[in-house]
């Protein structure tokens, strides 16, 4: 199981390839980032850096990493827009972009900007729509799709990308994300403790084979927020409704392999409940110090 470094966007965009450059010098897989306009809630002036223009500047600042959204939101652009963004920075990342994508769910964006929020049926509709644009685009000399959401008519996308520019699809759903993620995905992603990610992965697997598809095409990652026990860290222990591990060295790492031997792939470390870039940059040494070599 690799690590993988997830800034949160408030940071001044100089602390987030500072952070990136971190992490790639440290060995990490990736660097990811989010796709948001403005807060979710509280103070709604906090600063905000846009997703794939920061992706942009990291492909070209940081030259090993892995590059992703997680997830881009499906409702904020066409997907045929955003798959020539995507392959365009593909291309300035010389193959080192992931498209990840999802249903979009922050409300107050929306309504903020005058953008179609729709009910969730409608949006998993258009996701898989979405979906089936996007692999048209990568895949296909000229894409001609017609659904309930987007038309398209003999549309090129060129330059193609240079990398596999995989498809990740973002989301827990059982009924509805997940069998989108099996048909369409090449990564999956899920928020969730190790037993959520455990069940839901299991799903994943029993669909793709309901399908016809090898379960084990589909790269798995997750995510939590992580707190480490050391003097060189806050000892306080995040809040709110995301997954934590935390705790001393020894289960920290318990922790992440039981991660590991449920199928996780790639483990992905936001930032969000740290106060400052340096608290981002300790983190990462001490994992990749004390965690990292007993996961490899």
């Amino acid at each position: 199981m690799r690590l993988s470094i997830w800034p949160r966007p408030s940071h001044a965009y100089a602390d987030v390839v500072r952070i990136a450059e971190h992490a790639e010098r440290s060995g990490w897989e990736g660097v990811w980032f989010p796709d948001h306009f403005m807060p979710a809630s509280g103070d709604l002036s906090r600063p905000v850096l846009e997703c794939w223009a920061t992706l942009a500047g990291l492909a070209a600042a940081v030259p090993r990493l892995r590059l992703g959204a997680l997830v881009s939101g499906n409702t904020y652009r066409h997907p045929a827009v955003l798959a020539n963004t995507a392959a365009t920075i593909d291309h300035i990342s010389g193959g080192r972009t992931v498209l990840g994508i999802g249903a979009g769910w922050q409300e107050n964006e929306h309504t903020a900007y005058g953008l179609r929020f729709g009910s969730t049926a409608e949006r998993l509709e258009r996701l898989e729509e979405a979906c089936t644009v996007l692999r048209s685009l990568r895949d296909e000399e000229r894409a001609t799709f017609h659904g309930r959401r987007y038309h398209l008519d003999d549309a090129p996308m060129e330059p193609k990308p240079v990398g596999p520019l995989p498809l990740l699809v973002g989301g827990g759903g059982e009924r509805r994300t997940i069998p989108i993620a099996a048909r369409y995905a090449d990564e999956w992603n899920t928020w969730g403790t190790v037993e959520t990610f455990a069940h839901k992965s299991g799903v994943l697997d029993r669909t793709c084979e309901e399908t016809g598809r090898d379960p084990h095409a589909l790269r798995r990652s997750t995510q939590a927020l992580l707190a480490v026990d050391t003097p060189d860290l806050p000892t306080r222990r995040p809040e709110g409704r995301q997954p934590v591990v935390a705790g001393s060295i020894a289960e920290v790492l318990e922790e992440l392999g039981r991660y590991a031997a449920a199928g996780v792939d790639e483990f992905i470390v936001p930032d969000f409940h740290l106060d400052a870039p340096e608290e981002t940059i300790t983190l990462i040494d001490v994992l990749t110090a004390e965690v990292l070599p007993g996961l490899t």
